[in-house]
């Protein structure tokens, strides 16, 4: 999968094996990072166990029209070249592979996990392997399996039947992000204040606050969360796709339920 702004799309990565001087490339409009890909998968594969084959390997990612970027595509590399080289006899089948690999194996975790599962699950793949720290946003998605990953030994045994990975049940919605706030039922007086926040709290209106030091500016804002009415599924999902690709999303968390509000102070 690759990421464009707040939206992905599928890359097929294929590799070839041939019989030549020793060479590793890569086509398909990679990034730096992309072409990095090459010395980290190579080290994890030998670290595994695994042999690194000989020979000329290339590697493509198709559409070849658009730019690959990330470290996402360590994980996908290394399916691939043992694919390629024999060492991996099982069809993933309709999978996705995501995820950055240190040089023995484990995976890192990546960015833009949950718009790259909506975009899976749109195009009708059926299961997605991810970093074990990223699973919870992937499973917020319906009808496409989430499997965490911890290292890539354990994700080629669950290929090869030798091991049982349950995959990640999505995580109900928390309830105590408010209880972390403080309360607009806190405030006394401050009618006029209080009434004009209330309407742009229910109309999703800005608002600009004006006044001396000390007359309840910030202690206002402060609480205005409080009564922001709830996010839609929708909206949830909006807000932790945009999270995800920012790097801004807590691992192990699903679907953020607190609403986004910024209250930029003036010094």
């Amino acid at each position: 999968m690759g990421l464009y702004g707040l939206e992905a799309f599928p890359v097929l990565v294929e590799s070839d094996i041939a019989r030549a001087l020793p060479s590793f490339d890569m086509v398909g409009l990679p990034d730096t990072a992309v072409k990095e890909s090459k010395n980290r998968v190579r080290s994890a594969i030998k670290n595994c166990g695994y042999s690194f084959p000989e020979g000329r390997i290339t590697v493509n990612l198709a559409p070849a029209d658009k730019r690959k970027e990330g470290p996402i595509y360590d994980l996908p590399l290394f399916v691939t070249i043992l694919r390629a080289s024999g060492q991996l006899t099982a069809d993933p089948g309709r999978s996705v592979f995501l995820g950055e690999l240190s040089l023995n194996g484990d995976l890192r975790p990546i960015k833009g996990v949950l718009p790259m599962t909506i975009s899976a699950q749109e195009n009708g793949f059926e299961r997605i392997f991810v970093p074990a720290e990223n699973a919870a946003e992937a499973a917020a998605v319906e009808k496409i399996a989430a499997y965490p990953i911890h290292n890539v030994r354990e994700l080629i045994a669950f290929l090869d039947g030798q091991q049982m990975i349950q995959p990640a049940k999505p995580e109900p919605p928390k309830k105590d992000a408010f209880d972390q706030m403080l309360d607009f039922a806190d405030v006394r007086g401050q009618v006029q204040s209080k009434r004009g926040l209330e309407i742009a709290a229910a109309g999703g209106h800005n608002v600009l606050l004006i006044g001396s030091p000390g007359s309840g500016k910030s202690m206002l804002a402060k609480r205005l969360p409080s009564i922001l009415p709830d996010m839609t599924l929708k909206e949830r999902m909006e807000t932790t796709k945009i999270h995800s690709i920012a790097g801004a999303l807590p691992h192990g968390t699903s679907l953020i339920s607190t609403r986004p509000f910024r209250s930029p102070h003036h010094t």
